[in-house]
């Protein structure tokens, strides 16, 4: 009996993976299944990520009242820079995944 042929994955896919997750606000089971993924593969690369991105005191910069125009503004602007990042992730991983799998996308 044959086994399987192991798939592998680029590093940029995975990174916009794992950013898609970040920014759609969806489970990582439902992002996994919409790329043809297995929850665990994709739950690694984002276990992975936030290993390596652990922001320490010294790189965050406080937000302050005096920087936004106002908060309705400053929260409509973010939620639609948010939504922007997902959507040009979402085309980017769509753009880049084999053609059996944008049969499926369509």
């Amino acid at each position: 009996m044959e086994g399987r042929q192991r798939r592998s994955f680029t590093d940029d896919y995975k990174r916009q993976a794992v950013d898609l997750v970040a920014s759609s606000g969806r489970s990582i089971g439902s992002v996994a299944k919409e790329l043809g993924l297995r929850d665990s593969v994709l739950r690694r690369w984002v276990e992975q990520r936030e290993a390596r991105l652990e922001p320490t005191a010294a790189t965050r910069r406080p937000t302050t009242q005096a920087t936004l125009p106002s908060a309705d503004h400053a929260a409509e602007i973010a939620r639609l820079q948010r939504e922007n990042e997902r959507l040009r992730m979402e085309r980017d991983i769509l753009k880049n995944c084999p053609a059996q799998w944008r049969a499926c996308a369509a």
